[in-house]
């Protein structure tokens, strides 16, 4: 199995494991629950793994620098 999959499959079980959460209550903003929940921790990883270089951040994300820039600003990362 390709690490993608594997990612699919742990996003998978976790919103399998919210909706059994809810227990029949109404969702709300998934997508921006399961966003935020994954890219924030993405960008400090890359981040980390690029030794705090934002170019090469940018690079390995294959975002623009100042994408990356504004996505760090709005998770409160620089």
């Amino acid at each position: 199995m390709s690490r993608s999959n594997d990612i699919a499959d742990s996003v998978h079980r976790t919103l399998d494991q919210y909706f059994r959460d809810l227990d029949g209550e109404r969702p709300a903003a998934i997508y921006e629950m399961v966003i935020r929940n994954v890219e924030r921790p993405m960008l400090e990883f890359v981040l980390r793994q690029a030794g705090g270089n934002q170019t090469a951040a940018a690079d390995m994300l294959g975002i623009n620098r100042n994408t990356l820039r504004r996505k760090l600003t709005e998770y409160d990362l620089l």
